[in-house]
C-alpha cells in the first residue's frame, strides 16, 4: 500500500478557537451523564460536561443553552455545525469576540 498518502483528520478539540466573518467558530468535546453542567477551557480547546444523556437532541440542546447562558448571549447565537451525534461537535457563535469568549468561559 506504498505511495497512497492517508488524508489528514482532525478532530473537533485540534481545531480550536477561530473566528469566521461575523462568527466564532469553536471546537468542543462533550461528555453526557455528568454529574454537573460544566465548561472549561483546555489550551484552545473547549470541553463540556452535560447532565443531559446523549438521546434525541438532548445533550445538543443542553450544550448550546450553557454556552448562551455562560456567554450571556441569546440562545439563537449559538448554533451547532457539525456533530450532532458525536461528542465532537463544531458550535458557530455570533456576537463576541475570541478575546470575549475566552474571558467569559473562564468565569470573567
Amino acid at each position: 500500500m506504498a505511495g497512497k498518502p492517508r488524508a489528514q483528520t482532525r478532530s473537533a478539540s485540534s481545531q480550536g478557537i477561530r473566528e469566521d466573518e461575523s462568527r466564532l467558530i469553536v471546537a468542543v468535546r462533550v461528555t453526557p451523564r455528568a454529574r454537573r453542567n460544566a465548561l472549561t477551557l483546555e489550551g484552545e480547546a473547549l470541553r463540556a460536561w452535560l447532565t443531559a444523556p446523549p438521546v434525541e437532541g438532548a445533550a445538543n440542546a443542553a450544550l448550546l443553552a450553557l454556552l448562551a447562558e455562560r456567554l450571556r448571549l441569546p440562545k439563537r447565537a449559538v448554533t451547532l455545525l457539525r456533530g450532532e451525534s458525536s461528542r465532537e461537535k463544531i458550535v458557530a457563535i455570533e456576537g463576541i469576540s475570541a478575546d470575549t469568549f475566552r474571558q467569559r468561559i473562564s468565569g470573567g
